[in-house]
């Protein structure tokens, strides 16, 4: 299975923000099919507290259209949800989401904003060179 080119730095970066990484892929089963979500991971909040589980679906963007790029991202990340709350509804995803491709794109390009807030859409960004989460967006 092939990776993203920034799946270790996002891995690293959850790793720092103490998340346990838990899948690696996050393999989900449904129907016949077999879906792969790059990265499964919990954090415990406290002690006494349940903890919280994500998947992330890390996106690098480098293809030459950052729209095609995005719609594909978009595509992938709603069937995963979608699926995801039939067969394991407490884990959230989010769409992983390099910080200049954000900044570049998803602030500025009303296609974009439009879409992201119209399906809900939960965005990490992060930095691939420094290996750190910038932003949780819900």
């Amino acid at each position: 299975m092939a990776r993203d080119a920034f799946h270790n730095a996002v891995k690293v970066a959850l790793q720092k923000d103490n998340w346990t990484i838990t899948a690696d892929p996050l393999q989900i089963k449904f129907g016949k099919l077999d879906l792969y979500i790059d990265l499964g991971a919990e954090q415990v909040i406290g002690a006494e507290q349940n903890g919280q589980k994500i998947a992330i679906e890390i996106k690098s963007f480098l293809g030459q259209s950052a729209v095609t790029e995005f719609h594909r991202a978009i595509g992938q990340f709603i069937s995963y949800r979608d699926v995801l709350r039939v067969v394991e509804p407490e884990r959230v995803l989010y769409l992983a989401v390099p910080q200049l491709i954000y900044d570049d794109f998803f602030k500025v390009q009303e296609l974009a904003q439009l879409v992201v807030q119209t399906n809900q859409i939960k965005i990490m960004v992060y930095n691939p060179v420094l290996e750190t989460i910038v932003q949780w967006i819900n």
